[in-house]
């Protein structure tokens, strides 16, 4: 397949929004294009393109992102047109550039055919070109089990479960949302508050958490979310094996190694770096341990959360996962390492949180990237060193 006269015109090379396939964005190791996969599932043959062109087009590196979303990493501009040929063909990305301006959907991965969630979804999708065009950030969740499991993740519009167990729909940063009477009308009334945000100056907010302007009366906040679920937990399943991908990457060999049993039908991604494999297994089989993802859920990496770091990242002044990975199994509590105080891989504080800047780290406790430092210029052995005093290892 030849690229399209209009996707040619589009340059490879696009920062100050979240990057896609059609609108890759330039990283320190090359353009980084991002999968968002179709109800947040890959079939098995999905799963070992991705893999093949990971490894052909880009640096063999695919990451799983907190808005359960895919990058393949490395890619040049002389490779980015064959790659995307090979993903259009593979049904990886959408034929049509002007598919990627319409906002992510994030379902909760338990959903079955039929439910409440997957129902939303296809409806909402069926009708993404009567959303509102917003910023590129913005993005809708789909939550309609019994119990919300996105809470944490990030998601500015949401259809979740009410404590009296009818369905919700949400604008974040409000903590009750407006009783609906059926999916039908939650993705009614979801449409119609994406025009408010806009009419309302939203965009000029970027993000609907941001948006300081009073609900409008047709959207009464005047219930709340169930409690939420409690989190997706390594190992067997209901609805398939879960794994765990250390600080959300994985080599193509570990996700092709994932899917290599005959019984594998699907993946689902998800917004905790964790992969769902859909995969039969009889009664007393063990679970399969694959090199390169992670099995055990007392693993400390699981606790934390490291953006890619220098080199991978033009804006990050230090290396982020080595010094993750020398902390893990010395760290008990949620621990964040990040390149700069952007804080693109942890949205929320955590106890410690260690932030690159001008090739030595800051460290804030209780915070986030953005967070006033408790200490600044610290090397890695001064970090260790620092948290070994303050006893956080």
């Amino acid at each position: 397949m030849a690229i399209n006269t209009r996707a040619e015109a589009l340059s490879p090379r696009i920062k100050g929004w979240c990057p896609g396939a059609w609108q890759p964005m330039q990283t320190g190791d090359g353009l980084l294009v991002r999968v968002r996969p179709p109800m947040g599932e890959l079939s098995r043959a999905q799963v070992l393109a991705l893999c093949d062109a990971a490894d052909t087009f880009g640096n063999g590196l695919i990451e799983l992102t907190s808005r359960a979303n895919i990058q393949l990493r490395g890619v040049t501009d002389a490779s980015w047109p064959a790659l995307m040929s090979f993903l259009v063909e593979n049904t990886l990305v959408d034929a049509n550039p002007e598919a990627e301006r319409l906002p992510p959907i994030m379902l909760a991965p338990g959903w079955q055919i039929g439910d409440d969630t997957h129902t939303g979804a296809r409806l909402l999708q069926a009708k993404r070109d009567a959303l509102a065009i917003m910023p590129g950030k913005v993005g809708i969740a789909i939550d309609a089990g019994d119990a919300p499991v996105l809470s944490d993740a990030a998601a500015d519009f949401r259809i979740e479960r009410s404590e009296s167990g009818g369905l919700m729909a949400r604008a974040e940063g409000h903590q009750r949302g407006t009783p609906v009477g059926s999916i039908e009308a939650a993705v009614e009334h979801l449409i119609r508050l994406t025009h408010w945000f806009v009419e309302s100056g939203g965009n000029q907010a970027g993000r609907m958490r941001r948006h300081q302007v009073a609900l409008p009366q047709w959207a009464p906040a005047s219930v709340r979310p169930a409690q939420p679920a409690a989190s997706l937990t390594l190992g067997k399943q209901p609805f398939g094996i879960v794994y765990g991908l250390p600080f959300g990457r994985a080599p193509a060999s570990a996700w092709r190694a994932a899917v290599t049993p005959a019984s594998v039908t699907h993946v689902r991604v998800t917004p905790w770096r964790r992969l769902v494999v859909k995969q039969a297994l009889a009664d007393g089989e063990a679970l399969p341990a694959v090199e390169g993802l992670i099995s055990d859920s007392s693993d400390s990496r699981l606790l934390m959360d490291a953006c890619p770091g220098a080199p991978y990242c033009a804006q990050a002044s230090v290396a982020t996962q080595p010094l993750a990975e020398r902390l893990s199994g010395m760290v008990e509590t949620s621990l964040h390492v990040s390149g700069c105080a952007k804080g693109c891989a942890r949205q929320q504080a955590a106890a410690v949180c260690l932030v690159g800047h001008a090739g030595k780290f800051n460290l804030i406790v209780n915070g986030r990237a953005d967070s006033t430092p408790v200490q600044t210029g610290l090397s890695h052995a001064e970090v260790i060193a620092y948290l070994e005093n303050l006893g956080a290892l």
